[in-house]
């Protein structure tokens, strides 16, 4: 981009930290154990690489705020002057704390003072895999790169379908597929989205948007859009805040994504400029990737069913420490 400055934001969570595990249990009670089960907590020691993946591989970022309940990597360098520590305090709102609802901590970035109105949405498990420009995730108007594919919704055991679900409902309370198509065709049937046409092809009978397509990948976001839709919807925002772990009445940031491709607020990204892994069956492939930076992104999903934790990530920390033994400024 020419002008405006790309933030990159991150979100972080120390599973190990004893108070934090303390505070969790006392909340850890009636609630959906599956939507918030250990392995989204469990940390595998690999975000170190994702600071150094940054430094190597997009240079160009303006700041870098890293978002966490309160405690920081032992080994982060906090006085790098790219990076600003966002703990939970700091932006939401002290009646929805504690929080260990991701939907919570991310839905209320629009509250992040001094955050760029443009910005990357990152989790601690997608990672750059090789160079990108700041036009790889906005072009020079400003508008986020992304994918406008339609795809229906596919419930799975465990899965966050009532969560999409919530976010559709909303979209189609204001938007329809139909419209959407009519004025931003070209934008929904573009060859940068491969066999994925078949998709936008199949849904076109329907009036509702029966779906996006999720990548599963860090998200371009135009902080704009966040305050937009929260004023049209605070209702629903709110009663995702007062959730303390994830719910099946939620909503997610996934909202605010559906409504920048709703209004046509984006630019045709390529479907291979990224890819998401299980690491419970495709670990070979990741480590592949990582050795051999296939895909520009990629997201390493930790499942439940996992059974070697501890061979998975050493295999992962060794990957990674191949491809970057350099420490980063952003290390002590």
């Amino acid at each position: 981009m020419k002008n405006d400055k790309i933030d990159f934001v991150v979100t972080w969570v120390d599973g190990n930290d004893p108070k934090w595990k303390s505070e969790k249990e006392k909340h850890f009670f009636n609630i959906n154990k599956t939507l918030n089960s250990d392995a989204r907590f469990r940390d595998w020691d690999i975000f170190k690489y994702w600071f150094r993946a940054v430094e190597k591989y997009a240079p160009w970022v303006n700041k870098i705020f890293l978002i966490t309940e309160g405690h920081i990597p032992d080994w982060l360098n906090l006085e790098h002057p790219k990076l600003i520590h966002i703990k939970h305090s700091d932006y939401i709102d002290s009646q929805y704390l504690p929080t260990f609802n991701s939907n919570v901590i991310e839905l209320n970035i629009l509250n992040i003072k001094d955050l760029s109105d443009k910005f990357v949405l990152f989790n601690d498990d997608t990672f750059i895999n090789s160079k990108v420009t700041a036009e790889d995730f906005f072009t020079n108007n400003g508008l986020p790169k992304d994918l406008g594919i339609f795809s229906p919704i596919v419930p799975k055991f465990g899965g966050i379908a009532s969560t999409v679900l919530n976010n559709l409902e909303i979209i189609n309370k204001y938007f329809n597929q139909r419209e959407i198509l009519k004025k931003n065709f070209k934008k929904f049937f573009n060859l940068y989205y491969g066999k994925h046409l078949i998709k936008n092809l199949c849904t076109l009978p329907w009036k509702p948007v029966l779906g996006y397509y999720d990548a599963h990948l860090p998200v371009s976001y135009d902080k704009n859009y966040f305050n937009k839709v929260f004023e049209l919807e605070k209702e629903q925002f709110n009663k995702t805040f007062e959730t303390k772990f994830r719910e099946k009445t939620n909503v997610n940031h996934w909202l605010i994504r559906y409504w920048q491709l709703s209004e046509g607020f984006f630019s045709p990204r390529n479907i291979n400029f990224g890819r998401y892994y299980d690491i419970s069956d495709e670990l070979f492939n990741i480590l592949l990737d990582i050795r051999n930076s296939k895909h520009k992104l990629i997201c390493l999903n930790d499942g439940n069913d996992l059974p070697n934790f501890d061979s998975a990530k050493e295999n992962l920390i060794k990957e990674f420490e191949k491809k970057y033994n350099i420490k980063s400024l952003f290390e002590k």
